[in-house]
């Protein structure tokens, strides 16, 4: 939807946004992102990690967006504190969460119908034991329904599944941290049908 955009096929998939610590961004200013660090995670990285927004040289832009602002914070934990572990250890916990085919097992799928919101919520939960943070776009001018457009998982310090539940003094741009167009993503209305669609147009 974003005017600039040259996102000619959009996956077909959920992608990898980030991995974030909850409370700091950007902690080492000059640590510099180095895409030749992550030379052998490229293959993965393209699939699972795509930058559609941005036709930068070798589209690393995202990467380096996501290092510099979360990643240089996240590299207090020892098992994240480079950048081939910061990044090859997302896409190692993007494989084991398996968003995909938990929501094709559960029936959800995109669809020119509407879903109830509690319905994928219950069903993530269920499958994952934690309750995961769901942002969605709100209702364009006219329309009654909200689309999907981000699902958060929460980890501890020690990256296993927890709930997600707002911290105190969480900042609201760490919630968002992602504006599509105009628009920004935010907490989805259990109230509101939902839209997961299947072509972005």
């Amino acid at each position: 939807q974003m005017s600039a955009n040259d996102c000619q096929d959009p996956p077909d998939y959920w992608t990898i946004h980030g991995l974030w610590p909850d409370k700091t961004e950007e902690c080492n200013r000059t640590w510099h992102f180095n895409v030749s660090e992550i030379k052998d995670l490229m293959p993965d990285m393209r699939h699972y990690w795509p930058d559609v927004l941005h036709s930068s040289l070798n589209r690393t832009q995202f990467w380096k967006h996501e290092w510099e602002k979360h990643g240089t914070c996240a590299a207090t934990l020892q098992v994240l504190n480079s950048q081939k572990k910061y990044f090859g250890k997302t896409l190692e916990l993007y494989q084991h969460v398996d968003l995909n085919s938990c929501l094709l097992k559960a029936g959800i799928k995109p669809s020119s119908s509407y879903y109830q919101m509690t319905a994928i919520k219950e069903a993530l939960t269920r499958f994952y034991g934690v309750t995961p943070k769901i942002q969605c776009l709100p209702p364009e001018e006219g329309e009654k329904a909200q689309t999907i457009g981000q699902i958060e998982f929460c980890f501890t310090k020690e990256l296993q599944l927890r709930n997600c539940t707002a911290l105190k003094g969480e900042s609201d741009s760490m919630q968002a941290d992602l504006k599509l167009g105009t628009e920004e993503l935010s907490v989805c209305s259990d109230t509101l049908p939902t839209y997961y669609p299947s072509q972005v147009q």
